[in-house]
């Protein structure tokens, strides 16, 4: 499928090029021809000014309103100079009778004033075997004829002739070039359109793979509680058709809370991959609001210290005070307020803190840490509108292998390859037994137009950073 749509589009761009070349080589043909027939006709027009101003006008019987040519001394210079331009001079009379041409044959053409310049089309006779035959191979010329007048009285027809070759041949050697040109273009657009699509294919190859693994993920993920929810309901139907009424009812009840267990984890992943999904197709339509970040912070240490109290792990909350020098009010009373939306940090930090408990032994201890970083000028010393706030969850616990940091955030991935189940409290195991808490945490921090990252020591210990804007960029 990726090669045939890498095909495709390399086709495409090679196509789209060919057409752009074809359209550019014949804008430059025409206008190199036009150059050519533009020259070829100044250099007619010249010669016809040249010529007319070496015309010998003499009066006929002495009549001073009668004037003709003297063909003679009027074109005995003129002939060796147009011989070397392929130039080619004939005179007519006022009635259109030849009367003189630079010519070895007349053309068969009508005269007719055409200063502005024309091409036509002669057909030549030429002989074979002592008789005349009649070729198809046409002369083409490129013309000018010009009226030579006095006063009123046409004195006669001047017309200047230039082989069409001079056009033809340059041309045929520019359209050669161009084809060449546009030839090995193609080649390269060809060439450099399949390595492009290539490398413009490559991240939807990715998606497409990581939609696969997360495709067998979710499979995966789903198919336990899923088996598991067949096997009780099987076994409790089976149990109320073999057992006295008496003992079934508590092996009944027993079974459908364990049915009631896996039908709110599946739900809790259900719910868990429409939010994903619906935060990378862009369609969440939460809304944002000042969020307190301590009271939000003070809200969920007091939720999960009610969560682990037999591991009596130390969970504290510590709230950076802000620096003795500020003393705006308004700004003190909002130190520690963000513009967010509250649910989803507050399902950020329970994951990030669920996770730590989770993972640290008992007797251990997490710390969770709230600061806000102010942007100073370092010039002027002015606060400028860059202030965000810092969350550091960090706890004692096991550690996370350096070798599992760069995926530590992909969805469904977990530390433990044999992706089971760790046993322990109920809430924590819900937040961390699908692989996808961590995913969310990254979700919602992106949503918020922050970052989160990951300092890890294995035996040591877990710390993550999470920084976010105070106001949203819009």
């Amino acid at each position: 499928m990726f090669q045939a749509t890498r095909r495709r589009l390399a086709i495409w761009y090679t196509a789209v090029t060919a057409v752009l070349l074809l359209l550019f080589a014949s804008g430059v043909y025409l206008y190199v021809r036009n150059t050519l027939i533009e020259r070829i006709d100044d250099t007619l027009n010249h010669v016809v000014e040249i010529v007319e101003r070496s015309l010998v006008i003499e009066p006929i019987n002495n009549h001073a309103d009668r004037f003709r040519i003297n063909v003679e001394a009027s074109f005995r210079d003129n002939t060796g100079t147009v011989e070397d331009d392929h130039i080619d001079l004939e005179w007519f009379s006022p009635t259109g009778k030849l009367l003189w041409s630079t010519l070895s044959e007349p053309l068969n053409i009508p005269i007719h004033a055409n200063p502005t310049g024309e091409t036509v089309r002669v057909i030549k006779a030429e002989s074979e075997n002592s008789k005349f035959k009649i070729q198809n191979s046409p002369l083409l010329l490129r013309q000018v004829t010009q009226r030579v007048e006095v006063g009123r009285q046409v004195l006669g027809y001047l017309r200047v002739s230039h082989p069409w070759f001079e056009v033809t041949k340059p041309s045929r050697q520019l359209i050669f070039d161009l084809a060449l040109g546009i030839g090995l273009m193609v080649l390269s657009v060809g060439a450099s359109g399949w390595f492009l699509s290539g490398k413009a294919m490559e991240p939807v190859d990715e998606s497409y793979q990581r939609l696969k693994q997360f495709t067998a993920d979710a499979s995966h993920e789903l198919r336990s509680p899923i088996t598991l929810i067949q096997t009780n309901v099987q076994v409790a139907l089976a149990d109320l058709d073999l057992t006295e009424a008496a003992t079934t009812s508590l092996q009944y009840r027993q079974q459908l809370k364990v049915v009631e267990r896996l039908t709110q984890r599946l739900g809790k992943l259900v719910n868990d991959l429409l939010f994903l999904a619906r935060q990378d197709s862009g369609i969440s339509k939460d809304t944002f609001s000042a969020c307190p970040m301590d009271a939000l912070l003070m809200e969920v240490v007091g939720e999960q210290q009610l969560l682990v109290p037999e591991k009596e792990i130390a969970l504290s909350l510590d709230l950076v005070d802000p620096p003795a020098s500020e003393t705006s009010p308004e700004l003190l009373e909002n130190w520690f307020t963000l513009v967010g939306n509250w649910d989803q940090l507050v399902r950020l930090f329970t994951n990030l803190i669920a996770n730590a408990l989770h993972y640290s032994p008992a007797g251990g201890r997490v710390k969770v840490e709230l600061a806000r970083i102010e942007g100073i000028n370092r010039v002027s010393g002015l606060r400028y509108t860059s202030a965000q706030l810092q969350v550091k969850v960090s706890d004692t616990g096991v550690g996370i292998p350096a070798s599992a940091l760069p995926r530590l955030f992909d969805r469904f991935y977990r530390v433990d390859p044999a992706r089971t189940h760790t046993t322990g409290n109920t809430a924590t195991a819900i937040a961390t037994g699908s692989g996808l808490g961590l995913a969310i945490a990254q979700a919602i921090v992106e949503h918020h137009q922050g970052h989160i990252q990951v300092e890890s020591i294995q035996g040591f210990g877990t710390t993550f950073i999470v920084i976010l804007p105070i106001n949203l960029e819009s």
